[in-house]
């Protein structure tokens, strides 16, 4: 065989390829759904925007106190014990 032979076997291949049957329009088609599945299996109360009822549980002052406590804890955590004086002295 010689190399022109060669080359136009693979340049038939590469063009019988662009032939072949693909997935990707069954695919495409479908794209998204799985997510969007998930999405309205995660939505506890699907009709919750419609009550009016206030919520019930601590007022204004104590959600921003605690908030900022909690923010607190990051910036200035305690500090961790050394763990070779466990149990060291303590009567």
């Amino acid at each position: 065989m010689n190399t022109a032979h060669c080359l136009s076997c693979a340049a038939l291949l590469c063009l019988l390829s662009g032939c072949a049957a693909t997935t990707t329009p069954v695919l495409d088609s479908h794209f998204g759904e799985s997510v969007t599945l998930l999405k309205s299996q995660q939505v506890l109360y699907p009709d919750a925007y419609r009550n009016t009822n206030p919520v019930s549980g601590i007022d204004g002052k104590a959600g921003v106190s605690a908030y900022q406590r909690y923010q607190k804890s990051f910036a200035a955590p305690e500090p961790q014990p050394n763990v070779f004086t466990i149990g060291v002295g303590a009567r």
